[in-house]
């Protein structure tokens, strides 16, 4: 199970004193509003860096690091993500999971035929969309919605390998 998530996506700067937006990656801002500290990604490198101040911005954060005072050097941040612990992302509701808990999971039809495994789950222009890898390596975008997917069991809880994602309309593999 993976421990560390995005929380964020740092953005160009804001203001004269070295402040960063932040875009959220659940859409929440509460969580993000409460770190110390966050991991910094950015051309698969990181590092850890110290929060001096954060402050919400409408659906966004403002934040600035220490040793980051000035737009000049904050300017390298840019396009960077913003990791944190599993307990310190946003916080899930009911019937809510963690996209990476859903990663490599097998997807079956309802029957319990498997139709291939998720890779991702990825923005599309009118929602969410699971990439699903079919057994012969084509990968399939399917609509991340109830009409399209049954079940989800990430089974996290229990025993990993009994986890799994029901397609129904198989049509939308076509």
């Amino acid at each position: 199970m993976l421990e560390k998530f995005i929380v964020g996506f740092i953005g160009a700067p804001f203001g004269v004193k070295g402040f960063v937006k932040i875009r959220s990656a659940s859409g929440e801002i509460d969580h993000l509003l409460k770190l110390q500290s966050v991991i910094v990604s950015k051309d698969e490198k990181e590092r850890t860096l110290k929060i001096e101040e954060s402050k919400a911005n409408g659906q966004s954060v403002l934040m600035r690091f220490a040793g980051i005072d000035n737009p000049e050097d904050a300017k390298f941040l840019n396009g960077s993500k913003i990791l944190a612990n599993r307990e310190e992302a946003a916080p899930l509701g009911e019937n809510e999971f963690y996209i990476e808990d859903l990663k490599g999971l097998p997807v079956v039809s309802e029957s319990g035929d498997k139709i291939g495994f998720l890779t991702d789950v990825i923005e599309g222009g009118g929602g969410e969309l699971a990439e699903i890898k079919l057994p012969n390596g084509e990968l399939k975008l399917v609509p991340f919605r109830k009409e399209f997917i049954k079940e989800i069991n990430p089974a996290f809880l229990k025993n990993r390998a009994e986890g799994k994602i029901v397609l129904q309309n198989l049509w939308i593999l076509e």
